[in-house]
């Protein structure tokens, strides 16, 4: 096989790495300079700009961007790792951070949260003026030495492009009517994930964050948790990466201990962590040709290796369910099993934290039999119902004391995007047989087409807004990138994972179904929008849309863009608001992750070529110089763009796996027979059998969908209302 190296990783001595490492750290400093005097010109016009129609939302915090600094704080202490240190707030602070943590090695920064959509403030330890000043002068005069004994001051723009120049297949527009080879294309998402992992592994290995231009590592815990090691082994498996799985599974064997007194976040360990090791387990097993290794093959000592880390790891994460509730804690520790509430918002966990460890759980209580696993993570889902919320639509927080929620903000973005995920997923993950799944399903959905959805004003873009302050409040028109899930999901739930050919032969086929794939096609169209609107052709983390007032329903006549190219003047660019603290590009997967979708449903080719498009981009703009693999965008809507620093494990188990999929043949996880965890970890679909259940039962509800809490009685009778099924309360399709 011929193996590319466009790069020129393997060409490149010692003194060439070197070289280049040195080079970037210059063009490092000089870049965090400019951004941090860029941020706080933003963040003050930013502000001013905002507060005429910025509105606190009552017993809830704001998530607009002159308060999100309180956000920053809250995730940088939500205990991911252990915080002694204090945390910097305000425009000034923000600026010593990226200055001072340039070079302070006991920095705090937490990877980004999965449902996080903003920018965290660091922690630090308080240190003496002094010894900041002699830290960042000594290390300022070593590094001029070095680079002026090597001879190199060259800009960092400038080496990015010419390394790039090697890699002959981005240079230039393909030729028109040439036969698409879809299968090299999934070789250059292959080529990718290796420079990234081998930047990793040369760079970091073991450690749990990537730094890819400073060319640094950082541990969450002691002894690391192995972040993104595990959160990338079935995708090496899917690609046949067998060196650097052996590597990865050898790290695992000798080297991984949850024995650590640490605080993790149950969510973040559990959908990684737990998902990565039964996903890892489940590739092994079902598909030995993947990647094959002897030591687990069936009979070998390591046969169980997956399986039993993750079951230790379950076994601790128990901890966190240990709430008077059953609504599991924000965070727990790994050696003491005790559960810990967040450390803000008076101990409310998030919608989403709570509702999003169903998947993992119920699969284990598969493999091992042992049900409690599954018996409370479905616990969860019922108290969650038995609140009794309008329209199956639920606030973003919610109490691990009493399992009530706290306050009213509705949102599918960050803290309650995969709850409404895992709805439609638990209904197939059990093949179908556990029907109350798809009933909140279908009861959310609608919801969501009732008080979400409507059309932009200038080109009738389709977009989810929020309702910050309940479903009777003003509909925000703004969407986070982390919505951008929710057009695959839907389709998927239309479907049940058939093509959209198949399904539509079906007796169950509805002229809903038709309006939500409709639905489908739209929003999915809005989110490459979000990429086509941006300099970089790469999405911002949120984007704001011009909407009418009041908003059009989702009822209204519409018809959308037919292409985002800029024809008469490209109107459909100004039904987008971009706001420059929102810029940022994390290299999130939900886009493509709807594209895989979109494109394994209706077969229409145009989504594998907005994919192709998306990948270039991120190949052309966060590709870092000498072997560093891809960073993080701080801002994705300027050329060159302004680089983070920072590589996500999602960039190599969601986008890079999603990419992957998207360019492979339809037999490689068959969308009918696998659900897809919300960090892009399969699992298998599976009969419930005899050992396992749905323990619980919804209340009855009246035709509004709220509770009907004390049934009236007429001479020993239920009334009338009451004695209603679920299904015949719903309105018919």
């Amino acid at each position: 096989m011929n193996v590319r190296d466009p790069f020129n990783l393997r060409r490149s001595s010692a003194f060439n790495i070197l070289r280049g490492t040195a080079t970037q750290a210059a063009a490092n400093v000089t870049q965090r300079v400019k951004e941090a005097g860029a941020q706080a010109y933003e963040t003050g016009k930013q502000a001013v700009e905002d507060m005429s129609t910025f509105s606190v939302p009552r017993n809830v915090p704001s998530f607009t961007n002159p308060q999100r600094e309180l956000e920053n704080r809250v995730w940088g202490a939500s205990g991911v790792t252990a915080r002694s240190a204090t945390h910097s707030n305000g425009v000034i602070s923000g600026m010593q951070d990226r200055m001072g943590g340039f070079f302070d090695k006991s920095r705090g920064d937490l990877p980004m949260y999965k449902d996080k959509p903003y920018t965290y403030a660091s922690s630090r330890r308080q240190r003496g003026i002094w010894r900041r000043k002699r830290t960042l002068g000594v290390a300022g005069v070593f590094l001029f030495a070095v680079l002026y004994f090597l001879g190199f001051f060259g800009s960092h723009t400038k080496n990015v492009e010419k390394v790039k120049e090697k890699w002959t297949w981005l240079q230039g527009p393909e030729k028109a009517g040439s036969r698409v080879d879809w299968l090299d294309r999934r070789e250059r998402v292959k080529e990718a994930f290796t420079l990234s992992w081998d930047a990793y592994d040369r760079y970091a290995w073991g450690f749990d964050e990537f730094h890819p231009i400073s060319k640094r590592g950082r541990q969450m815990a002691p002894k690391g948790m192995g972040w993104i090691i595990v959160d990338a082994l079935d995708t090496m498996m899917l690609m046949n990466l067998t060196s650097r799985l052996t590597h990865a599974r050898e790290w695992l064997s000798t080297k991984l201990d949850y024995e650590q007194d640490q605080e993790v976040n149950t969510f973040e360990t559990t959908i990684r962590m737990l998902g990565g090791l039964l996903s890892a387990h489940y590739l092994s097993t079902t598909f030995p040709n993947m990647a094959p290794l002897r030591d687990d093959d069936e009979g070998a000592a390591g046969e169980d290796l997956y399986l039993e880390k993750a079951k230790d790891l379950a076994d601790r994460i128990m901890g966190a369910f240990e709430s008077p509730s059953g609504i599991p804690f924000a965070s727990f520790n790994l050696k003491t099993l005790q559960g810990i509430p967040s450390h803000d918002d008076g101990g409310a966990s998030s919608t989403a934290e709570a509702a999003t460890l169903q998947l993992e759980l119920k699969y284990l209580t598969k493999l091992t039999g042992e049900t409690f696993y599954w018996e409370k993570a479905e616990k969860v889902i019922q108290i969650l119902d038995d609140n009794g919320m309008e329209d199956g639509l639920l606030p973003i927080y919610i109490y691990a004391y009493d399992g009530h929620f706290r306050g009213n903000n509705i949102r599918l973005g960050s803290r309650g995007d995969s709850y409404y995920e895992y709805l439609i997923k638990q209904y197939l993950q059990t093949s179908k047989e556990e029907p109350i799944y798809e009933e909140l399903w279908n009861e959310a959905l609608a919801g969501v087409r009732k008080h979400l959805v409507t059309y932009t004003k200038n080109t009738q873009l389709t977009i989810i807004g929020e309702r910050q302050n309940g479903l009777q409040s003003p509909l925000s028109p703004k969407m986070d990138h982390l919505v951008c899930f929710m057009g695959g999901t839907i389709a998927l739930g239309a479907t049940g994972g058939l093509t959209e050919t198949a399904a539509k032969k079906l007796p169950t086929w509805t002229k809903k179904k038709d309006e939500e794939m409709r639905l489908a096609r739209e929003l999915t169209r809005t989110c490459w929008g979000m990429y086509k609107v941006m300099a970089t052709g790469l999405a911002p983390e949120i984007a704001h849309f011009q909407i009418d007032d009041p908003p059009l329903p989702e009822s209204a006549p519409h018809t959308g863009p037919k292409t985002f190219d800029d024809a008469g003047d490209g109107e459909w660019r100004s039904d987008y608001v971009l706001k420059s603290m929102d810029n940022h590009n994390l290299q999130r997967p939900e886009t493509v992750e709807s594209l895989f979708y979109m494109w394994r449903i209706t077969g229409d080719v145009m989504y594998r070529e907005w994919g192709w498009e998306m990948f270039k981009s991120f190949m052309k703009y966060s590709a870092v110089e000498e072997g560093g693999g891809f960073t993080s965008l701080s801002d994705a809507n300027v050329i060159p763009p302004v680089v983070r620093d920072n590589m996500e494990s999602f960039w190599l188990a969601e986008t890079l796996k999603y990419f992957y999929l998207l360019f492979s043949p339809n037999d490689l996880l068959p969308l009918d027979e696998v659900v897809i965890n919300t960090e892009a970890h399969p699992f298998p679909r599976f009969k419930l059998g005899p050992l396992f259940k749905t323990g619980w039962k919804r209340k009855p509800r009246g035709p509004d969908g709220k509770i009907i809490h004390e049934p009236a009685h007429v001479e020993g009778e239920m009334h009338p209302v009451a004695t209603k099924t679920i299904g015949q309360m719903l309105p018919s399709p």
